[in-house]
């Protein structure tokens, strides 16, 4: 799975229409961009959405291998992650993405010294790369991000236009490469394709689907790759108005 660190406005508020833009961009990609913002609800709107919660989750062959459950405040960057390692632990942990100073627990018992780093730094991987999953076509026009217009893609379904995101040494993995599928028709991404620092390609492809308004906005809880049927989903997406406080403090 791909791990993208946000340049996030203030460090903890999602990217703007009005965010600066690298000076490589092609300004019709820009717009693009912009076209998807709108359709996502706006830049107000997704300013004024504060909290998130979202479990993402794999399913492989009909089952589901990783599920995790994040609780995010973008406006202080308070962070709260639950999930189970593979050897099957339950752990929790709650920290700031700013600092990235928390706590942690795992399999009942709290964590200290380097093992509590480790945690903590897995869980901010986490957060990056599930929630990257999420929310991406929020971050388009972060601060870092390259956008170019790489062609088009026609069918019998509609029309797309194919906008190539690069990182001007950004993010824990900055060589990545995405493309994201701009539906002329809805200004939704319907698809993207990607190809990780590690990687020589082919991209791998997932189509975006599930559409829905959570508040103000527009999120969409499921990806499917058309190659094997692999699934990143959100069983849960919500943005509630409020986070009761321990949620925050007490793992």
């Amino acid at each position: 799975m791909s791990y993208r660190l946000f340049v996030l406005a203030g460090l903890v508020l999602g990217s703007a229409a009005g965010a600066t833009i690298a000076a490589d961009s092609d300004p019709k990609a820009v717009a693009r961009a912009d076209t998807v913002m709108t359709a996502l609800g706006g830049e107000k709107a997704w300013a004024a959405t504060r909290y998130l919660r979202f479990d993402w989750a794999v399913e492989r062959g009909g089952k589901t291998v990783v599920k995790r459950s994040h609780t995010w405040d973008k406006y202080t960057g308070a962070y709260r992650l639950e999930g189970t390692t593979k050897d099957g632990k339950p752990y929790t942990v709650v920290m700031n993405l700013n600092t990235k100073d928390g706590k942690a627990v795992l399999g009942g018992k709290p964590l200290e010294g380097e093992a509590l780093k480790k945690q903590l730094e897995s869980a901010y991987g986490a957060w990056v790369n599930d929630s990257y999953w999420l929310i991406m076509p929020y971050k388009m026009r972060d601060p870092g991000v390259v956008l170019a217009l790489d062609g088009e893609e026609k069918s019998a379904e509609g029309e797309w236009d194919k906008v190539r995101l690069s990182f001007e040494s950004v993010g824990l993995t900055p060589k990545d490469r995405y493309w994201a599928y701009v539906n002329r028709k809805t200004g939704l991404v319907d698809r993207w394709d990607f190809v990780l620092q590690d990687e020589k390609g082919p991209a791998s492809t997932f189509s975006w689907k599930g559409w829905k308004k959570y508040g103000g906005v527009m999120l969409a809880d499921d990806r499917v790759s058309p190659k094997d049927g692999t699934r990143i989903y959100f069983p849960l997406i919500d943005v509630p108005a409020s986070i009761p406080e321990a949620t925050f403090t007490t793992p």
